[in-house]
Order: C-alpha cells, then structure tokens, then sequence
C-alpha cells in the first residue's frame, strides 16, 4: 500500500501583486454554479499570481484548483471549500489489510488548512490514524483512536463522536501540509466480520455528522462520495497589514476597504469597510470595488420606521416632523400633544416614579441577590455532601491527628483567580492544574475532571484521607481539598521546577550531561515513591507513570506527582488511561489498573534513562520492541546512551537492563514488585564505578520554557488520552500497543 499525494505547487507568488487595473474585461467569473471572486481566476491575466484557477469543462463542469475540486470561495471570511480523498483502510478479499492514504501539500501556496473549521476525523472499530506534517518534521504528529468492541455497539448513538466507533482531533495554525496513515499494528482480524474497514480524512467539522452505522459499513465513505469537504483560508503574501500597506504592491487598492492580518499564518486580507459591500482588491472605479449600502433602499436588512437619510458608511434614522421618539422600532415615533407646562408637569411626576420606582427596584435586586447568594450555598452544599465532605470530615475528627485542609470554594476561586486561564500550568487526563496561593504559600490545585460516582465516594474518601498522611521525601504532598465544586479540587505542594522529561529533552539536545549515576539515583527515588503508593493499607495506583509525572525539585531529587483523581468516576474505568508508549499490553485488554501497570510504565522510563531515546519513534516503532530485540541479539551497546558507555559502567548498566526487562515482562504476573524495583536500583547507583564520575551542577530553573522549545508546563500530569503534540504543544495519541 503506497500513500498518495496531491501537491498544489504554484510560481512565487508572495512578493509579487498584480494591479486590478491590468485585468481584462472577459474574465469568466463563474465555473459550474461557482462564483470566482478576483484574486481568484480562471486565467493568468485574470487573478493574482497563486489564486489562478481551471474550470474542467469535461462532463459536468467543475472548478479545481491544480487537482483539488473548489466548492466555494469567500471574500467576506477569506475562507474556500475543497474536496480532498478520504483515506482509507480495508480488509481485501484474500483477508489482508490494504488501502489508500492521502496527503495534501498547500506550501508555497496562499493556502492553509482552516484549524477552527477543520477537525481530523477517524472512523472504524480498530483504528488507529495519524495525521503528519511535511517529512514527520514535529510541528503536527497526531492520532485518532476509535474502537468499538462487541459490547460497545448497541450503545453507538447517531451524533456522538466520543471514541467508540469515530474519533475527532484538531490541527494547530498554519499548517500547509498533511499526510493520513493507518497503523498496521492496531488492526486485527477480531473485527473483520464487524468492521472491515478503517478511514480517516482531514475535513470541515460543520459538514460531519455521524452515524451509527458508519463504523459498520461503507456509509461513511459512500456519503461523501470518497471525498469529505475541507476548509482552507487562504491570505495574501507573507507580510501584516502595518508592512504591506508601506509598498506598491498593496492588494487592498479599493477606496473603501481596510487590511485585516490573517488569524492562520502569515500574511493578511482585505475586507470592505463597515457600511460598504463590494470587492476590495478593486480598483475604487472598477464597478465591483466597495461601495457604499443604501441602507434606505434595504429596509428589510436596516430597519426604519421614520424619515431614512443615507450617507457614506451608514445611515441616520429620525421620526418625522411633528412625532417624536425612536424610529429604529416600530410604533417608536409618537406625536406629540404635550405643552411645555404638561411635559414639566409630566417630567415632575415621572421623576417621583422614577425614584420609586427605583427604590423598589433596588429592594427587588436586592431580594434576588440573596436568594441566588442562599441557593449558592445551598449548591455547595450539596456538592459537599456529594463529594463526600460529610465522610471526610467525620474520619478526620475520628482519626484526631491528621493535618489536612478542607478550603471553600470562595478560597479556591480567590486562589485561582476565578480559574483564569493565564494560572493554568498543566492539563492532564484527570484534571487541569493551576498555580495559585493559599495562606501565603504557593500550592498546586488541581480540578478533577469528573464527578463522583455515588459508588466510588467512599474510595475516593478513603484515598484522601491515605494520601493526605503520605509524607514520602519524593512524592508530591496532598495539602487539602475543595469539595464545594461540582468535582473535586485538590491542592498540593508547589515544586518550582522542571520534570524528568524535559531534563532528558535538554539531554536529547546536548544542552546537559547526565550521569549514569544520576539517572539511577533518580530512578531509584521514583521506584521509591511508587513503592510506597503501592504498599499503603489501601493501594494507590498511579495509572499514568511516565517522565511528565516525575517533578526534579532542587538538586534533582524526584518527586513523583498525578495521582488522587483516579478513582473518582466508575464509568472511567472503562476507558483506557496512559500515555502511548508507556501502557501495560495487559491494561489494553481488561482496563483493570493494577500495580503490574505502573511496574511497566516504569520499565519504559528506565529504558529512556539507560538510551536516552524517546518511547515512540517517528517511524511508530517502541522503544520496548527495540530493546527486546538488542536484548536477544546481544546487540544492547547499540542502542545504550553513548554519554554513559564506558567499560567500569558495563556491568551496572548490564544490570539495570535486566531489571528493565523483568519490568516488562508480558503478561506481568511474574514481573518484579516495585519494593524490589527501588532496592534494586538503589544499590545499583551506589556502586563505586557509578560513584567514580560526579554529577556536574544543572541549573534547571534558569532555563525558560521558551529555551526547550516548549511553551506549555508538563507540572503535575500533564497527561492526555488524544490530541496533538508539537514544540510547541505536547498531547497525546489515544492507545498504542506496546510493541
């Protein structure tokens, strides 16, 4: 199966205008019921260099761009409709897996897919899509995930794209590129009597509406006829309104247009002023330039009910000779009958009415504002009791000796002003973290994403009141809770730091030299502190091990951290919790979380320590597999981190690999306890040839976000279940088995 690719490539076009004035006066602005606007035209002479379309004259006529159909183009939104392939996936008669995957190439265009109009949309029952950029380059690597088991399909309902038979993800700005692939791996003959194909297509949101038989059957690429309507806005050059305005090429050449810079990459648009219609990149006394709306003679759009006086850019509106009042309305002009002496009189009277008027008013606002204030609290109350304050508080005061905070939502609101956006230092599959301060201190409050579930309350309960009493030197402590919200909010300590994962970015990027005994002294505190979790009189399990989770405070020493919202909603048991890469093959079958989950994840960090790769390549090959194979080959020097070969380290790193391998083992009944994990290591970075090469000093809080190429925190779990990861912004791919 080879990819296809549409590549929409045109001559330099972004310093280069053409004046209206040149245009000829036959160009043919319409092709199949489609209006072409200029810049856009069917010939050279005709529109801009870039915007030069073809009209197929073949059959039923129909307008392209190079080998894209064109549905529609707007002046007004700066916006055109396309018609691109669907890609897709399919069991073939000999019951093997072929099909077509498409990409689309807009660079060095005036093109760039639309990201708010446009969402990359999956469909199957045991598909996994990924959506690239240009040579995989890191700008836009992401997944869709949807899965439908046999249970799961009488509950598919028409409309609802949540990841059971059709999954959805957005694209970032200014993407010029994309190309659709399948993962081979994902697909297995279980569903070749339920869903034998699998497609994927980057299409308008707004024309997608899914049905619960398109996992099914071949609706879904029938409906579109093999092509799904895409969105792209489209802009002029490469410069802001502020320099082009300044050169002669100028595109907004209309006398009553003004510059808009485009919202999706470079470059920028022209738009008729308000109170004027027309074409902007007309010259002022070309007949389609902008021209002024007589509003008067559009009563049906520009409402008056008086005396209409139009003028340039808008219109006056005023009642008649001899009637007074608001003409914009009907009935708003009323004759007047009053005296000078009546309307004082009236104006007296009304002012008395006024005032009491107001002062009733006044009592009536008042009343309402305390009974919103008393239903308020009636409605924190019962999230309170919702959530389990009662049984929380009623343990503390049995217990008698436990420290712990329980805030009200007035402090949480206070802290988090309001849950501004700007305090938001990580996003996770469980929660949103903001920064914030309570009682002079910074702390760490994170807002559960779900509600409770009446029969998970008392767990959730349970585990506060277990964590609460954690005081582990290297795991993120629980200060309180909020329980006033409709879901919970927990607040922890504050570690102003970076995470292991963006210590091993600075690594993977020569910026620092870690030591193999730093690696191990790292992963020896992080086994610690799962051990520990692990081994309360009520269990914590993680559900999310991975380098994001694990905070270096200073000196480096680790703290592990997202963890306290896993047991909140019982129906999210049944939906897969992790990090690709990172997720236990044995969790993807029964979604049952088990210490054996976290003992795995944590397997795949000590890989990422011992060779310094990332878990998933860009060619979707994992790190596990990777090793394994050295592993059997006797081929483990090959893929170690160079920075840590030497022949004194040999035997401990030979070591840390079998313990890495007994991490892994699948399925996992057989594999290490975390206990024996974090002893082990522990003695391993203690050993006199890791000891003989100290750790340099590395001054992780002088570096800004910015410098790793990174503008989102990864603090406190940071963790997601889809989306797209970049430089600029890290998500998620759904589920990827651990090869």
């Amino acid at each position: 199966m080879s990819p296809f690719h549409i590549v929409l490539a045109v001559l330099p076009w972004l310093c280069t205008v053409v004046s209206a004035g040149d245009l000829p006066s036959n160009c043919n602005r319409s092709c199949g019921g489609v209006k072409i606007p200029y810049p856009f035209g069917l010939e050279p002479a005709c529109a801009l260099p870039g915007f030069n379309l073809t009209c197929n004259t073949t059959g039923h006529d129909k307008l392209y761009y190079n080998e894209v159909e064109i549905l529609s183009i707007s002046l007004l939104e700066g916006q055109a409709r396309m018609r691109m392939d669907i890609s897709y996936y399919c069991y073939n008669t000999s019951g093997q897996m072929d099909g077509s995957e498409w990409s689309l190439d807009l660079t060095n265009t005036p093109f760039r897919f639309s990201d708010n109009g446009n969402k990359f949309t999956a469909i199957g029952c045991q598909t996994l899509a990924y959506i690239d950029d240009l040579d995989a380059t890191g700008r836009l690597t992401t997944g869709c995930v949807a899965t439908c088991r046999q249970g799961d399909l009488s509950s598919i309902t028409d409309g609802a794209c949540s990841g059971i038979g059709c999954c959805q993800t957005t694209i970032p700005k200014g993407l010029q590129y994309y190309e659709v692939t399948f993962d081979s791996n994902f697909n297995t003959t279980e569903i070749y009597n339920m869903s034998r194909c699998s497609y994927a297509a980057l299409m308008e949101s707004s024309s997608f509406n899914f049905s619960k038989n398109y996992p099914t059957s071949l609706a879904f690429y029938d409906h579109y006829g093999g092509q799904a309507p895409l969105l792209v806005d489209w802009a002029i050059g490469d410069e802001t309104c502020k320099v082009a305005q300044e050169k002669s090429n100028y595109a907004c050449i209309s006398k009553n247009s003004e510059c808009v810079d485009s919202l999706n990459g470079l470059g920028y648009r022209c738009n008729c002023s308000t109170g004027f219609h027309g074409n902007p990149y007309l010259k002022p006394d070309d007949p389609g330039s902008c021209k002024d709306i007589n509003e008067c003679e559009n009563p049906e759009n520009y409402s008056c009910y008086g005396e209409c006086n139009n003028k340039p850019g808008g219109f006056d509106c005023f009642c008649r000779a001899g009637s007074q009042g608001n003409a914009s309305i009907p009935g708003g002009c009323q004759k007047e009958y009053f005296t000078p002496r009546a309307k004082l009189t009236t104006g007296a009277v009304g002012c008395v009415l006024l005032g009491l008027f107001g002062f009733l008013g006044w009592e009536v606002i008042r009343h309402k504002r305390n009974i919103k204030k008393q239903a308020l609290l009636r409605k924190t109350d019962e999230y309170f009791q919702q959530n389990g304050g009662q049984i929380l508080q009623e343990m503390i005061r049995a217990e008698g000796n436990i420290t712990f905070n329980l805030y009200t939502s007035g402090q949480i609101e206070a802290a988090t002003k309001n849950f501004d956006k700007a305090c938001i230092v990580g996003r996770g599959g469980q929660g949103t973290v903001y920064r914030g301060f309570l009682d002079g201190a910074a702390v760490a409050i994170k807002r559960c994403n779900n509600e409770i579930d009446e029969s998970r309350k008392m767990d959730f309960v349970r585990e506060l009141v277990i964590l609460c009493r954690v005081n582990h030197p290297n795991i993120v402590k629980l200060l309180g809770s909020c329980l006033q919200f409709e879901a919970p909010t927990l607040i922890y300590e504050f570690v102003p730091n970076k995470t292991l994962e963006e210590l091993l970015d600075l690594h993977r990027s020569r910026r620092f030299h870690i030591t193999l005994g730093t690696r191990l002294r790292i992963a020896a505190e992080s086994a610690e502190a799962l051990a520990h979790l692990h081994s309360l009189p009520h269990p914590i399990l993680h559900g999310d091990v991975k380098p994001a989770n694990i905070l270096l405070a200073e000196g480096l020493v680790a703290k592990v951290s997202d963890f306290g919202c896993s047991t909140i909603d019982e129906k999210a048991q049944a939906v897969a919790k992790g990090t690709p890469g990172y997720i236990d093959p044995d969790y993807l079958f029964e979604y049952q979380l088990t210490a054996n989950n976290d003992i795995y994840s944590f397997g795949v960090i000590l890989l990422e320590l011992l060779t310094g790769k990332r878990p998933l390549s860009k060619e979707r090959k994992s790190l596990t597999s990777l090793f394994q194979e050295a592993m059997m080959d006797g081929t483990l020097v090959d893929i170690l981190d160079n920075d840590i070969v030497d022949e004194d380290s040999m035997r401990v790193i030979q070591h840390t690999a079998a313990l890495a391998s007994q991490c892994l083992i699948v399925p996992g009944a057989t594999r290490p306890p975390m206990s024996l994990v974090a002893a082990e290591l522990r003695q391993l970075a203690l050993a006199e040839e890791v000891q003989r090469c100290p750790q340099q000093p590395l001054l992780l809080e002088d570096l800004s976000f910015m410098e790793m190429g990174s503008t989102v925190s990864t603090w406190y779990g940071n963790s997601r279940t889809s989306g797209t990861f970049s430089l600029e912004k890290k998500a998620v791919l759904s589920i990827e088995f651990a090869r």
